[in-house]
């Protein structure tokens, strides 16, 4: 299970584009870019509390990651909320520790 949990989240999938769905956005370069611009270490341990295994320690650059393995809908959606958490200068960390608890096992 343990293994195929973290194959899971460290396969990046190659997805097709539906004729429906958008074109992929560069989700990679806008979230280093958007790290980079809130002065946020890639490297920062975020700790998270997980059903299986209690407390997880899963770093910034595995949530990054994780959300660029994402389709091209969930990067979109992922995109938009990180859009409007910065325009209300909001905390974007509360972001990525709330998408990190989804990960933690």
């Amino acid at each position: 299970m343990w293994n195929e949990t973290l194959l899971y989240i460290y396969n990046i999938k190659q997805t097709a584009i539906l004729p429906n769905q958008k074109k992929p956005i560069k989700m990679l370069n806008y979230l280093n870019t958007l790290i980079s611009e809130k002065n946020l270490n890639i490297d920062q341990i975020i700790e998270v509390e997980g059903a299986q295994w209690g407390t997880n320690f899963i770093p910034l650059s595995s949530v990054v990651e994780f959300i660029d393995a994402q389709d091209a809908n969930v990067q979109n959606k992922i995109k938009s909320n990180l859009i409007k958490i910065d325009f209300y200068n909001g905390d974007v960390m509360h972001f990525f520790t709330y998408i990190a608890k989804g990960m933690a096992i």
